[in-house]
């Protein structure tokens, strides 16, 4: 049995050598990386020792969704955030893109359109590609030190071939975990304009701000829960993300038909081992998320201290919106990189100027990629006040 360590979020651990996409980016230089949105911590135990109990079985094979699972998540969807839901509605995936790209498939006629806020988490940005959609970019504003959704910008952008709204929810790029007003206003906005929602709910369970919540926004009324398909998984709150396993939540039969039809013959099973994870997940009731937070509020605080107005207030994720345009530089991303700090360049997500940073890690970690970054910070300033 894998038992918990006290300092098991302080625990560096060497990811070199193990292929991981994270690390392999950057093999063979001195970068340090906080960029994809993987934590540096380990799975805990919990979730360690329910996979090695299944490997003692020894057979792999292919596996239905087991009772045991659907029962968990439906226990943690009521307990954490307040929505019953039945069997019926849940289709299981081997992850959340997958869904977003599926529930286009399922709504969005070719030669309709797409409404995509932005920044946002970019792969929701080549969905319309994939199912011969245009996509229409509107930009969140930022009012009051918080990134909201401009619904004039919205309603204009918006014509009668526009089906799908994709929604990131708590937001990622820039943090937020909307409000309850905020979801309604979405909502009443949706069903004005005849849209159907995918909500991307996956970082629900990473809510920093102790005075937020989330708030699924098919839970809010019956009339947007009939027009939604949200989709969740264990995979970001656990570090799992290896082991895809995601469930979309779709309450109208139809659209689960039709999102049914789309995903057959095109994604594949869930594996036994991502299997017993989430159930794991699913079913834990123990201390260590709570102290997840915890620790990831205290790196977030010593991130804010260095970069200030640059960046806002992260209610959720563990991942930092930061805004570089005073340096002047071209491509944040690629400088910062040459300080030996690997971040997300923002022009991906559709913020040029920006940079996305992962505060998920060990605090050494953490210490030397904020000396880096503060050493980045002040050579940009000099460069932009031409010294």
């Amino acid at each position: 049995m894998i038992e918990a360590d006290q300092t098991e979020f302080d625990t560096e651990i060497d990811r070199r050598g193990t292929f991981a996409s994270k690390w392999e980016k950057y093999r063979g230089t001195n970068v340090l990386p906080f960029w994809v949105a993987d934590m540096d911590f380990a799975a805990p135990p919990f979730i360690l020792n329910a996979i090695e109990a299944r490997l003692q079985h020894g057979i792999l094979g292919y596996t239905e969704t087991p009772n045991d699972l659907v029962t968990a998540f439906q226990n943690w969807l009521r307990r954490r955030h307040g929505w019953s839901v039945p069997e019926e509605w849940l289709v299981w995936l081997p992850g959340v893109v997958p869904g977003i790209n599926l529930a286009a498939k399922a709504v969005a006629a070719p030669g309709g359109s797409i409404l995509i806020p932005t920044p946002v988490y970019h792969p929701f940005l080549r969905v319309p590609g994939h199912v011969g959609q245009a996509s229409i970019k509107v930009q969140l504003v930022l009012c009051d030190d918080r990134w909201e959704m401009d619904f004039d910008a919205l309603g204009e952008a918006c014509d009668e071939d526009t089906q799908l709204f994709l929604l990131s929810n708590p937001q990622n790029p820039t943090g937020r975990a909307y409000t309850r007003a905020e979801l309604t206003a979405l909502a009443d906005f949706c069903l004005q304009h005849g849209l159907y929602l995918c909500s991307d709910e996956i970082h629900c369970d990473l809510v920093l701000d102790e005075n937020a919540r989330h708030i699924p926004i098919a839970s809010l009324a019956p009339e947007i829960a009939e027009r939604t398909i949200s989709l969740f998984a264990a995979n970001k709150t656990y570090n799992i993300p290896g082991l895809g396993c995601a469930v979309a939540v779709i309450p109208n039969a139809k659209l689960r038909g039709n999102f049914l039809s789309a995903k057959a013959g095109l994604v594949h099973d869930i594996g036994p081992l991502a299997f017993a994870a989430s159930t794991a997940a699913f079913t834990d009731t123990s201390q260590w998320l709570p102290k997840l937070l915890e620790y990831l509020r205290g790196n977030l605080q010593r991130l804010q201290a260095l970069v200030g107005k640059r960046m806002t207030p992260v209610e959720a994720t563990y991942l930092a919106w930061i805004d570089l345009s005073d340096l002047g530089i071209d491509h944040p991303g690629a400088y910062l990189d040459s300080f030996g700090l690997g971040l997300s360049d923002g022009v991906p997500f559709g913020g040029p100027g920006f940079v996305r940073f992962n505060f998920a890690c060990p605090g050494a970690l953490m210490d030397r990629g904020l000396q880096r970054f503060e050493n980045a910070l002040a050579d940009g300033q000099k460069v932009g006040h031409g010294d």
